[in-house]
């Protein structure tokens, strides 16, 4: 039978007048004695300035990024509300924020503190046909140090910067610190122009390029590195030079390509570029020679004259490789553990929610004394049940804060990835090289055969040979080179993995302190509430026997 406006509206006046006895209800523990032992420290109230019962939690689906199986633990917005208390007094990790709450510590030790503000929109001058058109965004970087390249102690000092200013630093920073492990700068959305108008999104890029920065910040060479010192010191423009786009790059390679096929030997190998990854698209012919030389490595299986001889680095590499997919399956599971503690949170609040209607119901229609009790006790159970749903819900940030590390070791196994790719480059470069100066001394060797045939010499065959000459002292200097890179980017990688792998220890070591502590901790406090509520119903199990 369908219920009248009348009834829907007592209904729904009900329902609101349980909310608000729900949220009188008195949650925080009796003040605790300090014979209780252990469980004193762990018993303490946590301030809550929301009932999240009020509000409706959002689905896992919606916070679960297509991007990232770990992205649903950042800022669950079901949690961005309450105040949580943490029962390990350390911070997780790095977070790159000193504290400045003392001069002490500002002096102690050396810090660079960088935080992103202040997003204001910007008219394209340049491209923009009608005004207002097409713009874009510049944020506000703030630096706070102590470094002696920033100034000393109490530098503080701000610049506007776009996000062309962020890529053309991450550009400068992977082409000059090859094989050191740099962390990967946020993506340029594709949609990007139909979204600026969002002001999430604008958000979301300011939190990620303040991360971006700050990880920056904590690295030990790119912290104090002249790139990083101009970008976030120097007024107006940003006074590195841009990257050349890949079509003008490419542009350049085709114009050039003709001059090292037929022209001098001297251009046929740029020994300016040689120490950097052929991928540039400059030097088309490299590409090309590369691009042979790393088919016959893998596909024909010739063993080239170099090789990679490392072998302790080759077995961290391979672990690595283990520890990037362990990461993923882990990121998975704790995924998994999130949303079975968001599920059990909004279950124990609607229990709690129903159980205050029902003894709502039984106080205003009780007729005999002990439907009165009967209802009291209910109001008792109900404020355990709302009380392990807010608990679980404490629980579930502190569960997001610790368990991100492993999201941001993902991101650190992006940049591990990178420097090993600087590594195959540079020494796929040297084993062309090597190739090259091979083929070249077997070509000369050729001709000098054919000409002592000849007698008195054949005069083009000996112009060919000096010319081979020249070209081999030319791709001999561009080995040594390359060389040089290929050894600078295995110590930069050994000086990195010895980093990480102190890092992961102590990282991992906290976040799971962290999470065990505030596991057990919140585990005793909701026991302890079931516990209250088992002793003030005792009564029922000896009417029962």
């Amino acid at each position: 039978m369908m219920m009248s406006n009348g009834d829907q509206e007592e209904e729904v006046a009900g329902l609101h007048s349980s909310r608000e006895e729900m949220e009188s209800l008195v949650l925080d523990d009796p003040p605790v004695t300090q014979s209780q032992g252990r469980n004193s420290q762990l018993s303490r109230p946590v301030a809550i300035n929301y009932d999240p019962l009020l509000s409706s939690s959002p689905s896992y689906a919606d916070r679960q990024s297509p991007d990232s199986p770990f992205d649903s633990f950042l800022e669950p917005p079901s949690y961005a509300e309450a105040i949580f208390t943490s029962f390990d007094s350390s911070s997780n990790g790095r977070d790159g924020s000193p504290d400045f709450s003392t001069t002490a510590n500002a002096l102690s030790s050396e810090f660079l503190s960088i935080s992103v503000s202040d997003p204001q929109r910007m008219d394209e001058l340049n491209n923009s046909l009608v005004p207002g058109g097409s713009g874009f965004y510049t944020y506000l970087i703030t630096t706070r140090t102590n470094f002696p390249e920033y100034g000393g102690p109490g530098s503080e000092f701000g610049v506007r910067r776009r996000f062309k200013d962020v890529v053309a630093l991450s550009d400068r920073l992977l082409e000059t610190y090859r094989g050191f492990f740099i962390p990967m700068r946020p993506d340029k959305n594709v949609v990007e122009s139909q979204m600026m108008q969002k002001q999430e999104f604008v958000e979301q890029r300011r939190v990620a390029l303040e991360k971006y920065l700050r990880k920056l910040a904590l690295h030990p060479v790119i912290r104090k590195s002249e790139e990083l010192r101009m970008f976030l010191e120097a007024k107006g423009s940003l006074p590195l030079v841009r990257s050349t786009d890949v079509a003008s790059r490419m542009l350049d390679g085709a114009v050039k390509l003709p001059r090292q096929l037929f022209g001098e030997p001297t251009a046929a190998v740029d020994l300016q570029e040689v120490a950097k990854p052929a991928k540039g698209g400059r030097d088309l012919l490299r590409i090309f020679k590369e691009l042979k030389q790393s088919m016959s490595n893998d596909w024909v299986g010739a063993k080239p004259m170099v090789v990679e001889e490392d072998k302790e680095f080759l077995e961290k590499k391979e672990k690595l490789m283990d520890i990037e997919q362990q990461l993923i399956d882990v990121s998975l599971q704790a995924e998994s553990l999130v949303k079975a503690q968001q599920d059990i949170g909004e279950t124990m609040g609607e229990l709690g929610l129903a159980f205050v209607k029902l003894s709502k119901f039984e106080t205003e229609e009780a007729i005999f004394e002990s439907q009165r009790v009967r209802a009291a006790d209910m109001k008792n159970l109900a404020t355990a049940a709302v009380k392990s749903s807010r608990l679980y819900r404490e629980l579930n940030s502190q569960t997001v804060k610790h368990l991100d590390k492993l999201h941001d070791y993902l991101g650190v196994m992006l940049a591990v990835n990178g420097a090993f790719s600087d590594r195959a480059s540079a020494l796929l470069t040297v084993q062309t090289l090597s190739s090259d100066l091979s083929s070249l001394q077997t070509r000369i060797e050729k001709l000098e055969v054919a000409s002592s045939k000849i007698f008195g010499g054949d005069r083009s065959r000996l112009r060919k040979i000096e010319e081979l000459k020249d070209t081999v002292h030319v791709t001999e200097d561009a080995k040594t080179r390359a060389v040089r890179e290929y050894d600078r980017i295995k110590e930069n990688n050994r000086s990195e993995l010895e980093r990480l792998d102190r890092e992961m220890q102590e990282d991992f070591t906290n976040m799971l302190k962290g999470f065990v502590l505030n596991q057990v901790g919140y585990a005793e406090k909701m026991a302890k509430a079931w516990e209250n509520l088992a002793e003030e119903t005792r009564g029922y199990v000896k009417e029962s026997s």
